[in-house]
């Protein structure tokens, strides 16, 4: 998914590919929990990142969401709660 962040210039534009490949991924393979851990890492990761950037430790030069991040860096964060999560799930199982 990161791939696509210097490609796609409009930050609804990479929202809606995100929001794509997140209802293609749960719809191959939903497991138990993964809204729950997708809505955590969003919720999450939208309130560090805010305080985080907002320290000046980090910038953006896209800054569609409260003016100082890009809109699609929550989402990002919250697939990467979900995929974390599958992929301890993965190592537990061996």
């Amino acid at each position: 998914m990161i791939i696509f962040i210097p490609f796609l210039r409009n930050d609804y534009v990479l929202v809606l590919a995100y929001a794509l490949i997140i209802i293609f991924s749960f719809a191959v393979n939903y497991e138990k929990k993964d809204i729950l851990f997708f809505l955590f890492g969003f919720v999450a990761m939208t309130v560090s990142e805010y305080f985080f950037i907002k320290t000046g430790v980090e910038t953006f030069e896209r800054k569609s969401l409260f003016g100082v991040m890009p809109l699609w860096l929550p989402i990002l964060w919250a697939y990467v709660f979900v995929v974390m999560r599958r992929a301890i799930s993965i190592i537990d199982k061996k």
